[in-house]
């Protein structure tokens, strides 16, 4: 049944900027934007960056800081330019007269007054730069950025729409596309992007800034169920509306090969065209109906689960057929349940994938999950990889989540697959290789800090086919040492992002926009974290000349905390301590004499040595690589010992990791600077989310028996500084472990002691 007319036209939203159609009274001024976007070479992000680490960051004792106050200075002063050039004759209102009288100075004294206070109150911030900082995953912040933020806040630009953001929408336009090509997605010059692009040629890619990453996967989601239904709704309309009749002879492709009439196909069907086919349908529908995307997009708001709601379009378009799913591993982030139930998708319908051993995603498990839905037909919303996970690090195997959707394919059944690389998405400059030379490429003019270091084997693979993944969270305010807020979301194919905006579905289909604001869940974003993240990639190239050298040095120093962390109780300790990424020998399932002796050799090899002996040493360096997590998260777990003997308690180990966490965690004391330390994070392993399999294995390594539910507790540390074992007195680590370890001695005491109603139980010798 059609829809009502108010339904239809999709009308009755108020905006803050106009929506801006064919014929609007704006609409040559977006169309000379776009030309200017594409014909600005000033603008590109290909360009090459410079080369020097020493000039990317404040620095952690604020070694840059006459730098930074010069380049401050500046930013300030062109503001101030702007406002005096524009218009001079326009008359001023602060004049010496309100300069002199007693209320202006009064407000003077109050302004100077307070920010005062406030600056003494910032005393007690958490000092994210320093060296001792190993929490959670954000640290300095680059240099550029912070200038960039600066001077982009002085004109307040709001990116919701190119009116009120003629410039930082164009700095968002460029951080998008480059965000794509450092991700793997195939993004071709300006120059090549037709509109609309060819049939049948390949998709254009389209990402944007978002306000952080939980808003780019709850986007994601949105993306993926409106595509995930769009077909059914254009089936409807086509075949109950007359001004789509010329349309019902339309033919799509299959998953598992070969074509058929859309109308042809049953439910199951339509639910499971691909994504490229689901967002190349309202063109072509358009075309054979006659008709243009403005007069489409009203006919189609009647039957879209859009224009219906949940219900409503259950009820009307799919009787009898099971909810959408979205699949995903246990450590997902908490946004995704979040976003499932902010959709009306139902946290229920948020299917957890047990993990492996090494906290990622099995696929067997997975393949177990993808079987139930095509069984019962239901369909399957997205599939979640996580590229580096928020407490672990790890990386799905994400080559096996693609292999499977292609066997998923051959028996009629497809599903986008989105990857939440908010944490993990950088590293991927780590295998971009720069096309340029950087400007300052002298090397005389290079100190080598602690030297690049490519990832594991395993982790490269699976970022290797990054680019085939339907949609991408990444976010630059984390690995992208980016001020908050500054998230992001890539799309493989550029059209999936019409289906999340309240305008015709083709309008803009060329890839290049006028306006960034009219996509996504925000609507008035801060023009600044545009402009902080495109002068940050303008001098810091997202390449192995640039974020490949930052990150790939952390993770060299990551891997050489975790050597130092995995050795640091020596038989004589009254603790162990384990890690949940376990050794190359464990992982081999080697005898405890093997993994011993790889014990040993980790400390002489490589926590004694420097990091130039470390590199001489080739074979070293091939085990080197293999140690710690996928990316430079470190997850580990203490417990103690008495008379030699393990405690088996979890309960007492669990309040071991709690205490350790306390004492090197923020002290908050307003106005003082926080003397703590080294600053660790901590969280639990529970087998509600990350299955059995990971949290029993992980108790039988720390040597303790409990309630079979009971989850955890464990430390986090994360490396982000790339200077942590080079700095001008050396490496920093054995610092960070001598403040681990009076940690665990001074926590012991009240742990160790019995409890007066703790039944005996056999104990077990220390981890070898």
């Amino acid at each position: 049944m059609p829809a009502p007319a108010e339904l239809r036209a999709g009308h009755g939203l108020r905006r803050g900027f106009p929506q801006v159609t064919a014929g609007h009274p704006v609409e040559h001024l977006l169309a000379s934007f776009e030309r200017r976007y594409r014909q600005d070479d000033t603008l590109r992000l290909e360009q090459a960056g410079s080369d020097s680490l020493g000039s990317w960051f404040l620095g952690p004792k604020g070694e840059n800081a006459d730098l930074f106050r010069q380049l401050a200075i500046r930013a300030i002063d062109a503001h101030l330019t702007d406002r005096r050039e524009f218009r001079r004759d326009d008359p001023p209102w602060v004049t010496r007269e309100v300069k002199d009288s007693a209320a202006y100075k009064a407000g003077v004294s109050l302004l100077e007054s307070e920010l005062d206070r406030l600056l003494a109150r910032l005393h007690g911030s958490v000092p994210f730069y320093s060296y001792r900082y190993q929490g959670h995953m954000l640290w300095d912040v680059t240099l550029p950025s912070l200038l960039g933020y600066l001077a982009a806040l002085l004109y307040n630009q709001n990116n919701v729409a190119a009116e009120a953001s003629p410039v930082t929408t164009l700095l968002e336009m460029e951080v998008g596309r480059d965000l794509c090509r450092m991700l793997g997605y195939a993004v071709p010059p300006l120059s090549e992007v037709d509109a609309p692009p060819a049939p049948g040629g390949p998709a254009i890619p389209w990402g944007h800034i978002t306000a952080d990453g939980s808003l780019a996967n709850i986007e994601s989601i949105w993306a993926m169920r409106n595509a995930r239904y769009y077909p059914v709704a254009l089936a409807a309309a086509v075949a109950a509306e007359s001004s789509l009749a010329a349309a019902r002879g339309v033919e799509v492709a299959l998953p598992q090969g070969g074509t058929r009439r859309l109308l042809d196909l049953d439910a199951w069907g339509q639910l499971n065209l691909s994504l490229d086919e689901t967002v190349a349908l309202p063109g072509r529908i358009a075309a054979a109906a006659g008709i243009g995307a403005d007069a489409l997009a009203a006919i189609i708001g009647g039957y879209s689960l859009q224009g219906l709601g949940m219900a409503e379009f259950a009820s009307r378009h799919l009787p009898g057929v099971p909810g959408g799913v979205v699949i995903g591993p246990g450590t997902m982030h908490y946004s995704w349940p979040k976003g499932a139930t902010l959709l009306g998708i139902g946290a229920a319908n948020l299917i957890p994938v047990p993990v492996d051993l090494d906290a990622r995603q099995r696929v067997d498990a997975l393949r177990e999950q993808l079987d139930r839905c095509r069984t019962a037909r239901r369909p399957v919303i997205q599939v979640v990889a996580v590229m580096g996970t928020t407490e672990e690090s790890a990386i799905d195997p994400l080559e096996d989540i693609l292999a499977a959707r292609e066997d998923c394919r051959r028996a009629g059944m497809d599903f986008p697959v989105t990857v939440d690389a908010a944490w993990g998405g950088y590293f991927a400059s780590l295998l971009r290789t720069s096309g340029t030379a950087p400007v300052d490429g002298d090397p005389r003019d290079v100190r080598q800090y602690t030297p690049e270091l490519a990832m594991s084997g395993y982790v490269e693979r699976q970022y290797r086919v990054l680019g085939n993944a339907d949609a991408i969270t990444i976010d630059p305010h984390k690995a992208g040492y980016i001020p908050y807020p500054a998230g992001g979301l890539c799309y493989r194919n550029a059209d999936v992002r019409n289906l999340v905006s309240l305008k015709a579905p083709v309008v803009y289909h060329d890839g290049v926009d006028p306006t960034v604001g009219v996509y996504g869940i925000e609507g008035s974003k801060p023009g600044a974290a545009a402009a902080a993240t495109y002068l940050s990639h303008r001098v810091i190239s997202t390449d192995q000349t640039g974020y490949g050298k930052i990150l790939g040095k952390s993770l060299f120093n990551s891997k050489r905390l975790y050597s130092a962390i995995v050795t640091m109780a020596a038989d004589a300790d009254p603790f162990i301590v384990v890690p949940l990424q376990r050794i190359p020998a464990e992982r081999m399932g080697e005898s405890p004499a093997r993994i011993r002796a790889q014990l040993d050799r980790i400390r002489t090899d490589v926590v004694e040595r420097t990091n130039d002996e470390l590199l001489a040493d080739r074979s070293v360096m091939g085990l080197f690589r293999e140690l710690g997590s996928d990316l430079n998260i470190v997850a580990y777990a203490f417990n103690f010992k008495s008379a030699g003997e393990v405690n088996r308690a979890l309960d007492k180990a669990n309040a071991l990791n709690n205490a350790v966490f306390t004492q090197l965690s923020l002290q908050a004391d307003p106005g003082r600077i926080p003397a703590t330390p080294m600053f660790v994070t901590s969280s639990q392993f529970d087998p509600a989310s990350y299955g059995h399999e990971l949290v029993d294995d992980f108790k039988r390594r720390l040597g303790v028996v409990g309630d079979a539910d009971a989850p955890v507790q464990f430390v986090i540390s994360t490396t982000m500084d790339p200077w942590l074992t080079d700095t001008a007195g050396g490496s920093f680590i054995p610092t960070l472990i001598a403040a681990l370890r009076s940690a665990v001695l001074k926590a012991l005491p009240a742990v160790q002691a019995p409890s007066p109603d703790a039944p005996a139980s056999a104990t077990r010798k220390g981890r070898p």
